[in-house]
């Protein structure tokens, strides 16, 4: 891995010690640079997971990616730099509170003097590092954070008091989210087929385009403003996200311009 090229794309100099400090900054600046984003879904492009793939996607065409994607090259880049970082399989937790499939989510478990969890591939997740091992509430700009413990050995993370998702404690290779990753982005059933989203974290809040209409958060206020054209909505990719689209994605039998509501995982 080409380190210093990653961490040019997160607009951060070669760290001086693999500590907390450092691996916060490192998760701050790449919620903030790298975006959630589920384009490839809908623009024909294969998901790939391989480092040296990731690499090309995220770091030289300067995309973002979805969970099995920025969170499988984060990790990577962890490992480079000192860190004991793996990836954990992670089941989401629907609306009516049960739980989705294995492997639903992947997350980044890292090992200094305690475990932190790290996540920079959920939609609105923490922006700073979460103690694992902490039993009270966790302050984050996002909310209050809270981690209990679930059945064999597993966690449950809440988001002010609302289960985000049940982490594994085992870890896995990155290999073994390529089956998930192809469900989620073929079946009619996931959510990334049926939605189209972009969206990142600021610093009043969080910017968010959908199809034609681009969604900003500020001080907890939110403003949608729908996009008019083509060249309207390239802009907003390129001025928020720092994207260069040549072709805009598309949902199946639809107009680029008439994409249908965010995923669940984002405000």
């Amino acid at each position: 891995m080409d380190v210093d090229a990653y961490l040019a794309r997160l607009g951060v100099a070669r760290p001086a010690a693999a500590d907390l400090a450092t691996l916060r900054t490192l998760q701050e600046r790449h919620l903030a640079a790298v975006p959630f984003e589920n384009l490839s879904v809908h623009l024909g492009e294969p998901i790939e997971l391989t480092e040296e793939a990731l690499f090309g996607k995220i770091v030289e065409r300067r995309r973002g990616g979805f969970c099995y994607e920025l969170n499988g090259l984060f990790a990577a880049l962890l490992c480079e730099l000192g860190y004991h970082a793996s990836l954990h399989a992670a089941q989401v937790f629907r609306p009516d509170g049960s739980l989705g499939p294995p492997l639903d989510h992947a997350a980044v478990v890292v090992e200094l003097d305690e475990p932190w969890l790290l996540d920079v591939g959920f939609g609105r997740f923490a922006r700073h590092p979460l103690r694992l091992s902490g039993v009270d509430a966790q302050a984050d700009p996002e909310g209050d954070f809270l981690v209990l413990d679930a059945p064999y050995g597993d966690v449950d993370v809440l988001l002010d008091g609302k289960p985000q998702y049940r982490l594994e404690h085992r870890p896995r290779p990155l290999a073994d989210f390529v089956p998930m990753a192809w469900w989620q982005s073929t079946s009619p059933e996931s959510h990334f087929t049926r939605s189209l989203t972009c969206s990142r974290p600021t610093s009043q809040g969080r910017v968010t385009l959908s199809g034609a209409k681009l969604i900003e958060t500020v001080d907890g206020v939110r403003h949608e403003v729908p996009l008019s054209g083509d060249d309207a909505v390239r802009t907003a990719y390129r001025v928020y996200f720092g994207m260069a689209l040549q072709r805009l994605p598309t949902l199946p039998g639809e107009n680029p311009l008439t994409s249908p509501s965010l995923s669940p995982t984002l405000p």
